[in-house]
């Protein structure tokens, strides 16, 4: 059996990026059957069972994934390259967030600003704690804080999702401070 970090990567890659991967088709609103999933998974040499699937929404340390309110289906939170349509709510979000991201990307964000590049938001958090363990994923973290208030009242929307990720389409570098400045 695969463990629960290489079963929630195959998950993050089908629900999110790939379904087509295992011929799995996602609704206008990233929604999978969680029978069709399981069968498709199988098929194409991954173990994966209800009582996995279970287990894995209810403790993945992220919250990932979500069932719907029948248990029939299950998607992603956000974080898709795939054409979908969370159905999120425009929310006015706190004063600041945050963005963790490798020190290596703060030449190029100083430059241009936070963009979803092949996502469809930005991903902020509402803690420092969480944007440098993001930042952590892809090497020295730095942490950036967003200055979401101001953003919101000149007119950008901002979503939160299911696991409580802040969510937005981009963030102009006027809206950032950096470290040491």
């Amino acid at each position: 059996m695969m463990d629960s970090v290489k079963m929630s990567r195959f998950l993050s890659y089908v629900l999110r990026h790939h379904p087509d991967s295992i011929g799995l088709a996602l609704d206008s609103n990233g929604w999978a059957n969680v029978d069709e999933l399981i069968r498709l998974a199988n098929r194409h040499g991954t173990p994966l069972t209800h009582t996995l699937l279970e287990q894995l929404v209810a403790e993945n340390d992220k919250q990932r994934f979500a069932f719907d309110e029948a248990g029939q289906r299950i998607r992603a939170n956000q974080g898709h390259s795939v054409e979908i349509d969370l159905a999120l709510t425009a929310t006015e979000p706190p004063d600041l967030l945050f963005h963790g991201t490798a020190g290596r990307f703060v030449p190029s964000i100083r430059g241009t600003g936070l963009h979803s590049g092949n996502r469809h938001h930005v991903h902020l958090s509402l803690d420092r704690q969480t944007a440098e363990k993001v930042g952590q994923r892809h090497g020295k973290p730095v942490v950036l804080t967003i200055q979401a208030g101001a953003m919101h009242e000149a007119g950008h929307a901002f979503y939160l999702s299911a696991n409580q990720v802040w969510l937005t389409e981009l963030v102009p570098v006027q809206w950032i401070y950096f470290p040491n400045d």
